[in-house]
């Protein structure tokens, strides 16, 4: 085993978040007797990406970024809604969803007899540790740290220095992250001093700026990465 601490994303790395976003669009748009258009979708999607890369920049906070998104949304539309009561109601659905990543389970089973594993995740607390416990992943972690516990956010520095020091024993040249962000898990990681594994399941461009040690486009590719053999 090439590292004895793995450090994992959970949207888009273990959980599908783009299957459980568009159900919990659906399930509130549907509750609020709004038509869930295609074009409302693609700027909703649009304007989310936009608010949670400022947050990762610091320009925003995430309660910024979560309290505003649907009043900006519908602002484009010419429409007011209830930013906070949508956001409230979205939130009871995003919550509810905890669909898995292919290969995610067999993956944590084969590694954490070997390894110690933790999540390092943006976004809400409460969400978080909920779609983790109800998916079943959260008994192969050792720790969950959540940007909103933390008081900082992944690609930030202090996130990681507050990671590190809750980390028994900790060896950075045997410690690797495994994100899906080039901007947040990758760009934190080479910051941190640690090595990185963009896990690249869509196919996104690269950004030259940001450079992993790893990519992958399967989860499976991860255990030739990690050089451990699955039996």
């Amino acid at each position: 085993m090439k590292y004895k601490t793995l450090l994992f994303d959970v949207d888009d790395t273990l959980l599908d978040f783009q299957i459980t976003e568009a159900k919990a669009l659906n399930a509130l748009f549907a509750e609020q007797g709004i038509d869930l258009t295609p074009e409302v979708k693609t700027s909703y999607k649009a304007l989310n990406h936009h608010l949670w890369r400022e947050f990762e920049n610091g320009k925003m906070t995430r309660e910024e970024v979560t309290g505003s998104r649907f009043g900006r949304l519908f602002q484009q539309f010419g429409q007011t809604v209830d930013s906070l009561e949508m956001e409230k109601r979205y939130r009871h659905y995003l919550n509810q969803g905890h669909d898995l990543i292919p290969g995610s389970r067999e993956l944590l089973e084969t590694l954490a007899p070997e390894a110690d594993l933790y999540i390092v995740t943006n976004g809400v607390s409460q969400t978080q540790h909920q779609r983790l416990t109800d998916s079943g992943l959260l008994p192969y972690f050792k720790e969950v740290f959540v940007s909103e516990e933390v008081g900082a956010q992944k690609p930030m520095k202090e996130f990681f220095d507050y990671v590190f020091a809750r980390i028994p024993e900790i060896e950075k040249s045997k410690t690797v992250i495994i994100g899906d962000s080039l901007t947040s898990d990758i760009k934190g990681g080479n910051s941190a001093g640690i090595d990185t594994v963009w896990f690249n399941k869509n196919q996104l461009p690269e950004i030259s700026e940001i450079q992993p040690t790893y990519r992958i486009d399967s989860l499976n590719e991860l255990l030739r990465v990690l050089e451990i053999e699955k039996d």
